[in-house]
C-alpha cells in the first residue's frame, strides 16, 4: 500500500482522484484545500488529515516524510498554481500526480526537468484519453493505415462543448492568466489525443478566440484538424439539448464520427494503475500539447477566411 496526498480536494476533479487512490488500494494520509466543504472525503477516506492553511499541510507532510513516507502527491489545483505544487512535491520526496493542463508554457516544463533530475522523483500527467478505449482503437487502426500510406492526410472536425453557468467566468477557470483559457483549460486533451494519432503539430492557426469560446485549424504531420470548443450552452445542436444534454462531444474522422461519449467514468483509476506500474505520461509526452496551448493562447485570430470550423457561423460577437 502506497501513501498519497492530495493538493485540490474541493474542485470538480477531486473525487477521481480520491477515488483512484482507494480503487488501486493505497492510501490518502492528507488533504490541502482553502476551500472547506470537503464532506466528499467521507466517501473515500474519511480518516484522512485535512488542511486549509499551506503552512500546516507543508509541516504534516515532512513530518509523515520522514516517518512513513509519502510516496505520491495528487494536485488538482488551478491550473496557475500546477508548476509550484509540482515543484513541492518532488521537494518534499514525493512523486507529482497531476492533473492537465500539466503547466501553462513549455518554459515550465524545461524547469520542471532539472527539478526532477536534481530530486530523482517522477512527474506524471493526466491524459486520460490515451487511455480511453474508442481511443485507443482509432489509434490502432490509423497506425495500421499509415504503414500502408504513410503519407495519407485525414480531414478532422474536432467539436466540443461543455456548457457553464455564469459562476465560470467569475471563478479562476474565467481566468486567463490563471486557467490559461478555454483552450488549456478545455482543448488540452483532445490536443493532445490528436497529435498522439496524427502526429505533431506543423502548422498552428486561430481563427476565434473570444471568453467563451476558440476556434481554430491545425495541420498534423498526418492530419488537417478543425476544431472548436465553447463553454457557452446555445452553440449545442437543438437535437442534444432535447435530450436534457449540456456536453457535446464530436470527433470526425474523414466524415466519419468516431463513438467516445462513454467510458470516461474510470480513466482516472486506469491512470493511477499506469503510473504505480511506472508507466504514466511523464514531461515529454506533456510537451506537445502545452506547447500547442501557449500558441494559441498568443496567437492573434484570423476570422472566418482558410479551413475553419463550421460552428463558427453560430457565433455572435
Amino acid at each position: 500500500m502506497k501513501n498519497f496526498a492530495l493538493i485540490g480536494a474541493a474542485g470538480y476533479i477531486a473525487p477521481r482522484h480520491m477515488k483512484a487512490i482507494k480503487d488501486t488500494g493505497n492510501n490518502l494520509v492528507a488533504a490541502l484545500d482553502s476551500y472547506d466543504g470537503i464532506g466528499v472525503m467521507d466517501s473515500y477516506f474519511p480518516e484522512a488529515s485535512f488542511f486549509t492553511e499551506y503552512e500546516r499541510f507543508d509541516r504534516f507532510i515532512d513530518k509523515w516524510r520522514k516517518k512513513d513516507g509519502i510516496e505520491y502527491i495528487g494536485i488538482a489545483t488551478p491550473n496557475y498554481l500546477h508548476d509550484s505544487h509540482i515543484r513541492f512535491a518532488l521537494k518534499s520526496g514525493a512523486d507529482a500526480i497531476c492533473e492537465k493542463p500539466l503547466v501553462l508554457n513549455p518554459h515550465n516544463i524545461d524547469q520542471l526537468k532539472i527539478i526532477e533530475k536534481e530530486t530523482r522523483q517522477k512527474i506524471y500527467s493526466i491524459l486520460q484519453l490515451r487511455l480511453h478505449p474508442s481511443i485507443i482503437a482509432l489509434k490502432e487502426k490509423i497506425s495500421k493505415e499509415l504503414k500502408e500510406k504513410p503519407n495519407k492526410i485525414y480531414d478532422i472536425d474536432l467539436t466540443y462543448l461543455t456548457s457553464r453557468g455564469k459562476w465560470y467566468f467569475q471563478s479562476w477557470k474565467g481566468d486567463e492568466a490563471k486557467s490559461g483559457g478555454i483552450a488549456s483549460n478545455i482543448g488540452v486533451h483532445f490536443y493532445d489525443m490528436l497529435c498522439w494519432i496524427f502526429g505533431d503539430v506543423e502548422e498552428n492557426i486561430v481563427h476565434l478566440k473570444i471568453s467563451d469560446t476558440n476556434a481554430g485549424s491545425f495541420k498534423l504531420k498526418n492530419a488537417n484538424v478543425r476544431w472548436f470548443l465553447s463553454v457557452n450552452y446555445n452553440y449545442i445542436p437543438e437535437d442534444v439539448k432535447a435530450k436534457g444534454v449540456r456536453t457535446y462531444r464530436s470527433i470526425a474522422v474523414d466524415g466519419e464520427e468516431i463513438e467516445f461519449s462513454g467510458g470516461f467514468a474510470d480513466l482516472h483509476t486506469r491512470s493511477y494503475e499506469e503510473i504505480l506500474k511506472g508507466n504514466g505520461f511523464g514531461l515529454d509526452e506533456a510537451y506537445g500539447s502545452i506547447r500547442t496551448v501557449s500558441t494559441i493562447r498568443n496567437l492573434d485570430p484570423i476570422g472566418m477566411k482558410g479551413d475553419y470550423h463550421p460552428f463558427i457561423k453560430k457565433v455572435i460577437v
